[in-house]
């Protein structure tokens, strides 16, 4: 049976808190399931530094715990696959989906959780700026903004405790809040009000932004009084930060308008989850509800999970079909690994819980490959002979080569893979620890083993792409960031006239300054104008298709 002809019992579109949530659910009432992903496994809460509120759970980092709901998920059997859905048909018994990539899907019940993405707050220039100076995500882009003084716009949940994060990285915090207290909880206000480097300014809003390569200037507004002020970067800064936590918009768009929604665009559903469209479920923060947070988002999954195996199991039961599949675990790497520490190196970079987490993969690594070093006589260059001295003792395939660099060459240090005696294209300018240890470990089994599976239709489009240089500005907390890289480096492995290079931006702050990039991911093509954030494989090919 092909893959269009299979009817799945349910297909979930969201792999967030809501989604994996539900997947677990359906996995263990050993329903098909499928989960369909447009962009990162975890959604929202993968941008979220620490979560503190999660039962059970005192303090964890916000993509490790999506990496073990989506664990969890695929010991049950559920399948995850990155689709982003661009057609829904919802009416009759059989229900089908249609993909970007061309795939048509098709299923007895669907539940939708897709979630939602940050608001903007409106202020002129918001847009202009973004990713020069305006953000939305602490965690991916907080680094960039080091020694400098950063602004947050919002008065709830996510502006305190970012606020508070951010004071890691920035030279001081000041926090915008509209109203004339915060909108969350004390204890949780308290992360940003107790914090020294944190002042906090009520009734104000930001009016507008300004500059030229980056933001120096805004002008502010007291809602109450109408007093405008105005703030001016001062040297030796360049810049500040603008991070705006002003809420969500739901993941609604395309959605057939039999789907009710309330006046904010949220679907409508009963206690069970359910739509107005029979065998149609919605979770998550896309639900109209009062309170929108990780277990919230959860406790809907498991709902909706529940109320799409009776709804199916009562279809089946009319139509005389087996109830449920054999129950089966994954087997092999799924597609997100644990990631080696960010922070200075003491000793071991690969600790034995890791190890055993990446074995998966290196064992099927068939071709050896040399991890060449280009070095300068510096303290990153140590970092990265350290961290390569060790990940090559974990397979045979493995080795490292130091070689001279160019005296043309630029972003050092650098890592390259080779494979019998040929660059692969695949090179990382810094040190790919934190999550990009993802894509480099994708990258080795790309060039060095059986590979990801590509439709054979991209695979030909990639395989005609020009000679052509891609550069992919990072940062090692985003968690974004290491699909771009894996996807541009799975087309230079397998066009060998195409190079991706991963760019640590905290060790390259003249690249940085110069291509005017305060966001990431930022992907440069042939030195082209930068493009921001997620992006799939098929949105790279025809980006560098567009530029032939």
């Amino acid at each position: 049976m092909s893959m269009t002809e299979r009817i799945y019992d349910l297909i979930i579109v969201g792999a967030g808190p809501a989604g994996l949530s539900a997947a677990i659910y359906a996995g263990r009432a050993t329903l098909d399931t499928l989960v369909l992903e447009a962009e990162t496994v975890g959604g929202q809460v993968t941008t979220t530094a620490m979560v503190y509120n999660y039962p059970a759970v005192p303090a964890v980092d916000g993509s490790q715990l999506m990496r073990q709901m989506q664990s969890q998920a695929q010991d049950f059997g559920v399948q995850i696959k990155k689709d982003a859905v661009v057609a829904y048909q919802l009416a009759d018994e059989v229900k089908v989906l249609t993909g970007a990539s061309g795939q048509t899907y098709r299923t007895r019940s669907v539940i939708l959780a897709m979630g939602a993405q940050p608001r903007q707050a409106g202020f002129v220039g918001e847009a202009a700026f973004r990713g020069r100076g305006v953000a939305y995500c602490s965690t991916c882009d907080g680094e960039l903004f080091t020694g400098l003084p950063v602004f947050v716009v919002g008065g709830g949940y996510a502006a305190a405790e970012e606020a508070d994060f951010l004071t890691r990285y920035a030279k001081h915090v000041t926090v915008l809040v509209r109203e004339g207290e915060f909108q969350c909880p004390p204890l949780t206000a308290a992360r940003a009000l107790d914090n020294p480097q944190v002042e906090v300014h009520y009734h104000t809003e930001i009016k507008e932004v300004h500059g030229e390569q980056f933001l120096t200037g805004m002008t502010l507004v007291n809602n109450q009084t109408g007093v405008e002020s105005t703030y001016q970067v001062t040297p030796p800064d360049k810049t500040f930060g603008v991070f705006v936590y002003v809420g969500t918009q739901p993941a609604t768009a395309g959605l057939p308008p039999t789907l009710v929604r309330d006046k904010h665009g949220y679907l409508a559903v009963d206690a069970q989850q359910a739509t107005a469209v029979p065998g149609v479920f919605a979770a998550g923060d896309l639900v109209a509800k009062p309170l929108r947070q990780i277990i919230t988002a959860a406790a809907d999954g498991a709902m909706a999970a529940t109320s799409a195996e009776a709804y199916v199991t009562a279809l089946k039961k009319r139509l005389h079909l087996p109830l449920h599949k054999t129950p089966t675990v994954k087997q092999g790497p799924t597609s997100k690994l644990p990631t080696a520490s960010t922070s200075q190196h003491t000793g071991k970079w690969f600790t034995p819980d890791l190890v055993a987490q990446l074995q998966p993969v290196l064992s099927k690594l068939t071709r050896p490959v040399t991890l060449q070093l280009w070095l300068t006589d510096n303290q990153v260059s140590q970092e990265l002979r350290s961290f390569v001295s060790e990940l090559v003792t974990l397979d045979a395939h493995l080795e490292m080569a130091e070689q001279t660099a160019p005296a043309q060459a630029t972003l050092l240090p650098q890592l390259r893979l080779v494979c019998d005696g040929q660059d692969t294209g695949l090179h990382y300018a810094g040190v790919p620890t934190g999550h990009e240890l993802n894509s480099l470990v994708l990258g080795l089994y790309n060039v060095a083993g059986p590979g990801q599976t590509l439709d054979p239709a991209l695979k030909e489009r990639i395989q005609a792409l020009p000679p052509t240089k891609l550069e992919i500005g990072v940062s090692l907390t985003c968690h974004f960031c290491p699909d771009v890289v894996a996807a541009c480096q799975r087309m230079a492995a397998l066009n060998p006239g195409i190079e991706a290079t991963m760019i640590d931006l905290a060790q390259f702050k003249e690249l940085r300054e110069a291509r005017q990039i305060m966001s990431v991911p930022a992907t440069m093509i042939n030195g082209g104008p930068v493009i921001f954030g997620s992006q799939s494989l098929a949105d790279l090919v025809a980006a560098v298709e567009a530029t032939d």
